[in-house]
């Protein structure tokens, strides 16, 4: 049996005060496609910065992992890239 492909999605967040709301909608709307989320973003002491990345593992039909994509994208100030890792 061959293993499913891994998709992983990156997310570039600007502005994450104004944008965090929208983006965390589509999060929840793909909620069960999602089985790894990583959120990174710089932080030292008092300051946070306002720009951010996600990872996200997806699973499931392919299709509709990468319609996360588009809904991403028209968000102004959020850019959405996938990359896939096939096996042999």
């Amino acid at each position: 049996m061959k293993e499913a492909n891994h998709l992983i999605v990156g997310i570039h967040v600007t502005d994450r005060v104004r944008h965090a709301g929208a983006v965390q909608k589509v999060l929840t709307r793909y909620g069960a496609n999602i089985k790894t989320r990583l959120g990174l973003h710089e932080v030292s002491g008092d300051f946070s910065s306002p720009n951010g990345i996600i990872l996200l593992e997806l699973v499931g039909d392919t299709r509709k992992c990468l319609s996360i994509l588009k809904a991403l994208d028209s968000i102004h100030g959020v850019e959405a890239k996938k990359m896939v890792f096939t096996h042999d």
